[in-house]
């Protein structure tokens, strides 16, 4: 799930100034986590509190994303998300946005089947996105993981993509000059995993998301989850990652949930992650 948090990381600056290249830095100066790498966190951490379990994981993902996010009130929430992350009694408003599928990356890693990985999916992303688009987009992002980690092709992932999800009828090239902002999961996902399929590396894949402009924090993170998966992270990427995710937190955000990182440490080590080497 490191990579949503880098592809977040990485296109942190350019949601509001795009950039439709893929010449640029990787770690420019500036980024940082926003809502996505936190929301990823927090849905990590109730899935290891759940055991992995479906069963009962709607209480704990209301629970650590309510805990962990408040501890970062200025990390970038859409309106709605905002104040139900600080409601005493908070309901799904019927939600189709992207933040389902940013967010649901572990589910993808600590499901054991795709039947397990969609009823962990549906578990965490009902209590805010329970449209039927918000549910097909965090599917759609958590199934493409577990396809990719247990080393299913590209060309079996995108056929599962257009048999249950979403029709991939574009290119990147060829939707570049036109492709403008949509924070829906409709509008996005599809676009997100495209770039996934159409990548040679995992720094190739973020690339790809940051070029097609949009809303590029989002749109890299479910990038960055899927190609983490097949791919594994190059170890340089890591620890510059690692490095900056640090520094930004001690920068941007003070008094704050403490060492976010140790939560990504003890889910690898629970359900794994994958080597760049492999």
């Amino acid at each position: 799930m490191f990579g949503a948090i880098i592809g977040d990381m990485v296109g942190s600056i350019y949601e509001f100034r795009n950039h439709r290249s893929k010449a640029f830095s990787l770690f420019g100066t500036g980024c940082h986590p926003t809502d996505d790498s936190i929301m990823t966190i927090a849905v990590a951490k109730a899935i290891l509190e759940n055991d992995g379990k479906a069963e009962g994981l709607e209480d704990q993902a209301v629970k650590w994303m309510q805990k962990i996010g408040r501890q970062y009130p200025n990390c970038g929430y859409g309106g709605r998300f905002w104040s139900w992350m600080f409601s005493s009694n908070p309901h799904p408003y019927g939600s189709f946005g992207n933040g389902s599928a940013m967010r649901v990356s572990s589910c993808g890693w600590a499901g054991k089947t795709l039947d397990e990985v969609k009823a962990l999916s549906r578990a965490v992303t009902i209590v805010t996105h329970n449209h039927p688009e918000g549910v097909k987009g965090a599917e759609a992002t958590a199934c493409a993981i577990f396809l990719a980690r247990t080393r299913h092709s590209k060309e079996e992932i995108r056929a599962f993509i257009e048999d249950n999800c979403y029709t991939l009828d574009f290119m990147l090239d060829e939707i570049r000059p036109t492709y403008l902002f949509d924070v829906t999961c409709q509008g996005s996902v599809p676009q997100a995993i495209e770039a996934f399929l159409e990548s040679t590396s995992f720094e190739d894949a973020i690339r790809n998301a940051i070029s097609i402009g949009g809303d590029s924090d989002t749109i890299a993170a479910i990038t960055g989850s899927i190609a983490e998966a097949f791919y594994g992270i190059p170890e340089d990427i890591r620890k510059r990652a690692v490095d900056r995710f640090r520094y930004a937190c001690k920068t941007f955000y003070t008094d704050a949930y403490p060492d976010l990182l140790s939560i990504v440490e003890a889910f690898e080590q629970r359900y794994g992650t994958r080597n760049a080497n492999e």
